[in-house]
């Protein structure tokens, strides 16, 4: 588009000189004119290259004293305005030392601002350190505590900034969001596109006229005023994560209001991968920290930052017409349209009302009173339907059905579900995206119609999609499902609107009262945002019941109550966990309604909420429960189907109720058995947390002083870890001789070892099988001297391996012990130990064995029922299938990202090991915990183990689908391809 005419239309419509304003853009000089530039002004030789820019030129400059940026100011920028960007910067030198900041280098004369000519036209420049760092400006995802500090460094420059003066300008800062709507009605008209001109049009008057109320009271003070991803620098952290350390570009420095120095930076959130506009929660609860928001600028910052989106698309249009070949401007283009609509994405009154709860400041509820009932015929004591995770009713993945909410009022005359409640009934699985769960009405299911009546006068709306709405002089009702023969117009309370209507056999009525008059609301919301949306969607239950309804609030102190209550040292997953209340096969649902696929439950193999299981139980607790001294049929059966799983010597079992005490008690048999307690345990293994099961656990990730601190008793052999171990690759066959030494030269020194323990696939460190022949040479050593082996299949046992039952038997070795549990109780607790008759008898030498809850009438049912699964589902092939499956995805994905050095482990025992360099194998520790954290926050609960907490435990419930497999792979490679 021609200059001209834009430049007449804007005379037109405002009256000002478009070159106030209006910013051409600076003519392009060359890098040979630049560093003519540098040298004449600044006595600055180096190279120079255009790194380029919006309106004005920018130059890197490497020269012999250090980097610098060469700044070209726009023509439009008066010297007054460089002289006060400079001066802010020192001021926020001495005000905030440790934040990195361009400051000026005088020139030749001892200035910072040098005039020089191009081609007869006056510029100004200015020499700027380099500021290094790396920018985030690339539309990858930004983390929670990487928004946190964008709004920190935010509110910390506003704070830093209140005191500072300047001379004023009169020129017009189009900037200034003061000045936003001028802006976007001066422009807007000039764009091609008039389907979004108008769009963009609207929304901004709309905003506008939200802010205006508060305008007058709104402080304000000198603002950087573009505190963006682009205009930050940072520093990598440890977990990968840019975190801003630096602010440059100080070229709309002015006066505006404080809390416009927020709403850009939260507008420069939203066009980042997986943003939408609760991602910029934790940046206001960070700016609030540092700066209080009154309460006025929390009620403007929403329609600011739709505001602000709004002016970055059509100037960023203006732009482009204007200066076609500034690639610069074209590229964001794309990225200020996605601000633009993730700002108009919720109304700003919703945001406003989410704003208010972040910042602890919620908003008092909208009264609601009927001047009629809307069903007289309807009793008042309509029961609530339980909708929720903790729903005892929807049980073994009914809620996943499509009539579950009209099935659970099935055979009620009348009932009613909750408002604001998070319904189970509207999770989905194996989704990245969390649903929107929170009711923001209420239904009525009923078993005859009723007929309807108007709580108030006011003017009825009939839509086309059959929903109605009445306006009066609170909130709109909005009423789905009444066959209404009424018109549209005018009623008066009382007045008849029709009958609720019927469906599939049911009548079901459809109540929700909304404060936004121009929108007919969503029905649920996602839980992000479950707060906005409640606040302007208040209960109607009183319509329906005649009272206030008494609800059962949300226990948003739980976590709290829980480190009151519950030790510390019995840590949680995750820093802010989820509130898991519901489990199904594979999936995990927290108290929101939101659904997680498990990645990480080794101990559910059958999957979580299995019927056969719960049945059993229920009908075996009904019978009997007692302990194993009593005489019952349960504990036989268990122990003979145990024995008949192994080789034929191993035919006495003892029943414990955890593998921590299985463990516990292998060792006190050998010990028993040969008389002395000399131990050989593997180094980097777990192997419970009693004494004598914490003892051989070497693992530092459990307990950092685990080798300092074990006793004499105890020797290890290295961890034969073929991947990052002492002995890697071929060279790892060295392991099992070296081993085998080492229990000999035990055995010479006078410790001939009483057992070797390990676990025969080497879990801990991610499932890395051990090398070929490893078993039976550190076994043939042990028996050797006198020792037993004990193989510990509490983790890798049961199937989960896929190609064979128990890990041993991948090695072709026997056992002389055998402990598992975790899977053999699928959640319940419940263990065994498995060995020789005669190594069970030489337990007498030490008194008797009994354990309370092992071998229960109740543990035993549940043991035999966990085998009777496993065999008629078939789970053991399906982790083979599924588990090679996910393999060859996982190994698809470390051929793309350089982060994953090695997929390791078999079946559906897997892990992914992340490593900074493939060369020197350095763990990234810290990236794996944020990795976990970003893939819960698309809907996968994954965790890191090893000694170095550098691999992905990937150890799901063994009924995991091929989909489910393919979604976990997908999540992955969006993290690793977007960021964490």
């Amino acid at each position: 588009m021609n200059e001209r005419p834009l430049a007449a239309e804007a005379e037109r419509l405002m009256g000002l000189p478009s070159t106030d304003w209006l910013v051409r853009p600076v003519a392009p000089i060359d890098e040979a004119g630049a560093s003519a530039v540098l040298a004449t002004r600044f006595g600055v030789r180096g190279t120079v290259r255009d790194l380029g820019s919006q309106q004005d030129r920018n130059y890197g400059v490497r020269g012999a004293a250090g980097e610098y940026v060469l700044k070209v100011a726009n023509p439009a920028t008066q010297t007054a305005e460089l002289r006060s960007q400079c001066d802010a910067v020192e001021h926020l030198a001495r005000a905030l030392p440790g934040l990195r900041l361009p400051r000026a280098r005088p020139g030749t004369d001892g200035d910072v601002v040098q005039p020089f000519l191009v081609d007869g036209a006056a510029l100004s420049c200015r020499l700027l350190d380099f500021v290094p760092g790396e920018p985030i400006m690339d539309s990858r995802y930004l983390a929670p505590a990487v928004v946190a500090r964008l709004g920190e460094l935010a509110g910390q420059i506003a704070a830093a900034l209140a005191d500072f003066t300047a001379p004023e300008t009169d020129r017009f800062r189009p900037w200034d969001l003061r000045n936003a709507l001028e802006v976007i009605e001066t422009l807007a008209p000039h764009w091609p596109d008039r389907t979004r001109a108008d769009r963009v049009l609207r929304a901004a008057r709309t905003a506008h006229a939200l802010v205006e109320p508060h305008a007058k009271d709104l402080p304000v003070q000198f603002v950087h005023g573009d505190i963006t991803d682009n205009n930050v620098v940072c520093e990598t952290a440890r977990d990968g994560r840019r975190m801003p350390v630096g602010v440059i570009d100080f070229g709309d420095l002015g006066t505006g209001w404080t809390v416009a120095e927020l709403a850009v930076t939260c507008t420069s959130v939203l066009h980042h991968h997986g943003s939408g506009p609760a991602s910029v929660l934790p940046a206001v609860r960070a700016f609030d920290a540092v700066r209080p928001l009154a309460d006025g600028e929390v009620a403007a910052l929403w329609p600011l930052v739709v505001l602000r989106a709004a002016v970055m698309v059509v100037s960023g249009q203006y732009d482009v017409l204007q200066d076609p070949g500034n690639g610069y401007a074209s590229a964001a283009l794309d990225r200020e349209w996605a601000m633009f609509e993730s700002a108009v994405s919720v109304p700003a009154e919703v945001m406003t009302a989410q704003l208010r709860e972040t910042l602890g400041r919620p908003q008092p509820p909208v009264a609601v009173v009927a001047t009629h009932r809307m069903l007289p015929d309807l009793p008042d004591d309509v029961p609530a339907l339980d909708l929720s995770a903790q729903s005892d009713d929807l049980h073994t993945g009914r809620w996943l059905e499509a009539d579950a909410e009209a099935a659970q009022a099935s055979g009620l005359a009348a009932a009613r579900t909750r408002h604001g409640e998070f319904r189970l009934t509207r999770t989905t699985i194996d989704t990245a995206q969390a649903p929107a769960t929170c009711a923001l009405g209420v239904d009525l299911h009923l078993a005859e119609p009723l007929e309807v009546h108007a709580p108030w006068a006011g003017t009825l709306t009939r839509h086309a999609d059959g929903t109605l709405d009445l306006r009066g002089e609170g909130p709109v009702l909005w009423l789905h499902g009444v066959d209404s023969p009424a018109a549209s117009g005018p009623v008066v309370a009382g007045q008849p609107l029709g009958t609720v209507a019927e469906r599939d056999g049911r009548h079901t009525l459809g109540l929700q009262l909304s404060t936004l008059a121009d929108r007919n609301p969503p029905r649920f919301a996602t839980p992000d945002l479950a707060a906005g949306w409640l606040a302007v969607s208040p209960d109607p239950t009183l319509l329906i019941t005649g009272r206030d309804p008494l609800e059962p609030s949300a226990d948003g102190d739980l976590l709290a109550r829980r480190d009151r209550a519950f030790a510390a040292v019995q840590e949680h997953y995750y820093d802010d966990p989820p509130r898991i209340e519901r489990g199904w096969r594979h999936h995990l649902v927290d108290a929101q309604g939101r659904g997680y696929l498990d990645m990480l439950n080794n101990v559910t193999v059958l999957g979580h909420g299995h019927p056969a299981l719960s049945d059993a139980v229920h009908r075996q607790w009904r019978r009997l429960n007692t302990n194993s001294r009593f005489h019952y049929g349960s504990v036989v059966e268990l122990s003979e189907r145990l024995t008949a799983l192994l080789p034929e010597e191993l035919d006495t079992v003892f029943l414990v109720n955890s593998g921590s005490e299985a463990v516990d008690l292998a060792l006190r048999l050998a010990w028993a058995t040969t008389g002395r307690q000399d131990t050989v345990a593997v180094e980097e293994a777990y192997h419970g947390w009693t004494y004598a099961s914490d003892a051989v656990s070497t693992s530092i990730a459990d307990n950092p002083n685990a080798l300092s601190s074990r006793p004499s008793w105890v020797h290890t052999v290295a961890a034969p870890n073929s991947y990052r171990g002492r002995r890697r690759g071929a060279e790892a066959r060295r392991y099992g001789p070296e081993a085998a030494a080492r229990i000999t030269e035990l055995a010479e020194q006078g410790h001939p070892p009483a057992a070797f323990i390990g676990e025969p696939f080497y879990g801990n460190a991610g499932g890395i099988p051990l090398p070929d022949g490893y078993l039976r040479q550190v076994y043939d050593a042990t028996r050797a001297v006198g020792g037993l082996c004990i193989a510990d299949e509490v983790q890798v046992g049961y199937g989960r391996l896929g190609t064979h039952f128990w890990g041993f038997e991948q090695q072709g070795v026997v056992p002389d012990i055998v402990t598992v549990a975790k899977a053999m109780g699928n959640g319940h607790p419940l263990g065994a130990v498995i060995t020789r008759r005669e190594i069970a008898d030489a337990y007498r030498t030490q008194g008797y064995f009994f354990s309370s809850a092992g071998g229960s009438p109740v543990s035993s049912v549940v043991g035999l029922t966990v085998l009777d699964v496993l065999r008629d589902e078939r789970l053991q092939d399906n982790a083979l299938e599924v588990g090679g499956y996910l393999r060859q995805r996982l190994e698809e994905l470390a051929a793309r990202h350089p982060l994953i050095g090695a997929v390791h482990g078999s079946g559906l025992y897997l892990g992914v090991e992340f490593v900074r360099d493939r060369q020197t194998l350095e763990p990234a520790t810290e990236e794996t915990a944020a990795i976990c954290d970003r893939l819960r926050e698309l809907g996968v609960i994954v965790q890191p183990t090893s000694d170095r907490q550098c691999v992905l435990k990937i150890k799901p419930p063994m009924c995991l689908t091929r989909h489910s497999a393919d979604v976990f792979a997908a999540a992955l490679d969006d993290v690793l391809t977007n960021g964490w």
